[in-house]
Parts: C-alpha cells; structure tokens; sequence
C-alpha cells in the first residue's frame, strides 16, 4: 500500500467510496448471429483489480459495458454489492468508465474535462474546480490544467480520462483497453500509475486488456475470456503457473508442444516420464511445456542442436532443434548464452513438474 495521496494544500485527497463487489450472474448477450456472451458468471471483489483477458471477439468489452450500462444483457443480472442494476441507468450505477480512445472533450481543458461531471451534477464551481485540481495532482499532472486535449501527449490525455472517472467517487473503475494506443514506454508507466491510484483508492477496478503481460503485472485475479465464456480465473502466479485448459495456457505465456503418450497419471515425452496435470488419460497426447521448464544442456552426446539464441538480459531463449526435425524454446540463464550458442548440440529434458496435456485424437480437444 502506498503513502496516503496529498493535494495541493498538503491535505489528504478525498478517497472514492469503498469498493463495491460487482458480479456478473450468467450473463448472455447476441449480436444478431454473433454470440458476444454465453452465460457468462464472473465476480469482483471489493477493492479487487480484476483484468478481463482474452482475444478479440472473446466478450471482454461486452462484460464491461453490461456492468457500465452501456450495454443490456439478453439474459442474466448485474449486481453491486448484491443489488440488481441489470436495468438501473448508465448515469445511476456508481461507476466511472475510462475508453481505450481517451474521449475527451476537445473544446474543455483538462481540469474543465476532469470537473465535467461535477458541472452536470450542478457542483458549485469553485468546489468542481479545487476538485478537479486534486484529482490532476492525484495522477500526476499538477501542471496541465488550463491545456486543451491536443496539447496534450496521448498518455497525459488518458490521465485526464481517468481522473475525470474518479471525480464523481465511484465504488467501480472500469477501464476499456485504457492502454493499447499508447507506446510501450509510456504504456509501462502508465499501468504502474493505474495499480497505485487504485491501491492508494481501494476502488473496485474492472481492466479490459487483450495484454497478457499487462493483465499479469497489474491484476489481483484475471478472468481469461473464450467466446463468451469463462476459462478460468485466477491471480496471475496460478494462471501462468497451473492453467486450467490448453486454451489459457496457450493464452497465457509461450507453450512448447511435445508429442507424448499418457498411462493414467503419467505421460512420457522424449523418454521422461512426468506427471500429468489433470484427469488420469491414456494413448497419445499433446504435452505442453513452457520455454522455462525445458532443460538443454551442452553434450557431445546429445541429439539436439541449439539453433538460434536470443539473449534477453536475464535470460536467453534458444530454439532448439531435434533430431526429429522438431524444434522446441527453452529458456536458460542469460550468462549460459554463450555456452549454448547456435551450432551447440545439447541433450533435453524437462523440469519435474506436473505437466497440462491434450488427446491428440480429438481435434481442438480441450481435455
């Protein structure tokens, strides 16, 4: 937790009310043929930043503005803090929404566009006005007040938006892709900021991100998303580490794919014999491996070839080729590059760990 905010006048900044447990019960929505939702179940815990992940198309943003107003299910509930909003009014749900296109007013400033709510509300000006200050200190722009959008860089104008969602205290934050216009440098730092105004906040936050690295760095728990429905949810160290389908691991992270063959509990891939993360399954199987869980190791013996090395500071990830043709990326220490450069021929094994698995009988099978 971070040291309490402070305004211009040294006092603490006004904190949004405490979060709200927002919950989402067997949500289905249709777009004509298009299914965006399928019964999707899904809740937010008080004070939880919970990031929605998946590709496009998956029903992230669809979830999102059900929970704003913006959008109406077809069936299933709403709910804050065990209240029905299904059919409460966007402008009535206590919750602030920040888009991926920053959306702005471009004739306002930013304290006019931070103070734009208060203005609706009919707070008295000097009052919208000392607020919209504090809440432009609050995301670290003291300076940009009397600035118009276009002066503004793309990453100053989405602080604006997201100070302009908290001015009316809402117990909900949503934010739509709030990221994905920005570079990667400017992206980075702004997500750091997001994470601490909600911790400094406590405020419930919903985070829309097709991002895996930006939902892993930044969420309590992220709910991975397939056509509409829910694959899993989980804080990020589980989903990365113990993916419930091949669908989230392959989401999640890079995944080798290794030919196998299951006996019940256990699977032997490349001659080792590892256990099967799942249901007891038999006959031929699909094993995924992360790059980190395979082991090369420099041989004369060996019957694999490091073929390409890529040298990422900490780590270097090699590709390495075996001796049936197939290719596998491991990830080694980065100080272990040069002893594994391309041409290096290697033996292979894999960390002992439980292993995700797929028949390889059923096409797509997700078992």
């Amino acid at each position: 937790m971070t040291a309490p905010v402070t305004g211009a006048t040294g006092e603490a900044v006004t904190e949004a009310a405490a979060g709200a447990r927002v919950e989402l019960r067997g949500l289905h929505r249709r777009f004509g043929g298009t299914v965006a939702l399928d019964g999707l179940d899904l809740a937010a815990e008080p004070g939880e930043l919970l990031a929605l992940l998946g590709p496009s198309g998956c029903g992230k943003t669809t979830a999102l503005r059900c929970v704003a107003g913006f959008e109406h299910p077809d069936e299933g509930a709403v709910l804050i803090d065990g209240r029905d909003i299904t059919g409460v009014p966007a402008n009535r749900r206590d919750a602030g929404m920040v888009f991926q296109s920053y959306s702005l007013f471009p004739n306002l400033n930013a304290r006019d566009n931070v103070a734009f709510g208060l203005r609706v509300r009919k707070v008295a000006a000097a009052k919208r006005h000392a607020r919209a200050q504090e809440l432009l200190e609050l995301v670290g722009l003291p300076t940009v007040g009397e600035r118009y959008p276009h002066q503004l860089s793309g990453g100053q104008q989405q602080r604006v938006a997201i100070a302009r969602a908290l001015a009316l205290e809402p117990r909900v934050l949503l934010l739509d892709e709030p990221l994905s216009a920005l570079d990667a440098k400017v992206r980075g730092a702004l997500r750091e900021e997001i994470r601490r105004l909600q911790l400094s906040l406590g405020i419930t936050t919903i985070f829309v991100t097709h991002d895996q690295e930006e939902a892993l760095s930044v969420a309590d728990r992220v709910a991975v998303l397939r056509a509409g429905r829910l694959e899993q949810v989980a804080a990020p160290a589980t989903l990365y580490d113990r993916p419930a389908t091949p669908f989230v691991a392959e989401f999640v992270g890079t995944m080798n794919h290794v030919p196998g063959a299951a006996s019940g509990e256990r699977v032997t891939v490349l001659g080792q014999t590892l256990p099967v993360d799942g249901p007891p399954v038999h006959g031929p199987v699909d094993v995924l491996v992360r790059p980190e869980a395979v082991l090369a190791t420099p041989s004369a013996e060996g019957t694999a070839t490091v073929v390409a090395s890529s040298f990422r500071g900490s780590i270097a990830r090699l590709r390495v080729q075996l001796a049936d043709g197939a290719e596998l990326l491991a990830d080694v220490p980065g100080h272990d590059s040069v002893r594994l450069a391309p041409g290096v021929t290697v033996t292979v094994a894999f960390v002992d760990r439980p292993v995700l698995v797929s028949a390889t009988d059923l096409e797509g099978a997700d078992s």
